[in-house]
């Protein structure tokens, strides 16, 4: 699998605090090697768009579409609760 990061995901991911950037990292790794790790929690988020959602942490989400072999990392956000 291949990651695209789109400007949005960048710029969500700079001004994220840093362990949750290192946090992000590992969650990627497990992402690359398997969708359905059970730390991701992946599950569609918006059907009618793609969109999937999957745990960075117990607060963070990113929200990510595949296509093919492609990974497009839209956002990271603070979970709200």
């Amino acid at each position: 699998m291949r990651v695209l990061f789109s400007e949005r995901f960048a710029r969500s991911f700079q001004e994220a605090p840093d362990r949750i950037q290192r946090e992000f990292g590992k969650q990627l790794g497990h992402l690359l090697r398997n969708l359905r790790h059970p730390s991701l929690h992946a599950k569609k988020y918006d059907e009618t768009r793609g969109i999937w959602q999957a745990r960075v942490n117990g607060g963070w989400r990113f929200y990510f579409t595949i296509e093919g072999d492609l990974y497009t990392l839209l956002d990271m956000i603070p979970h709200p609760k």
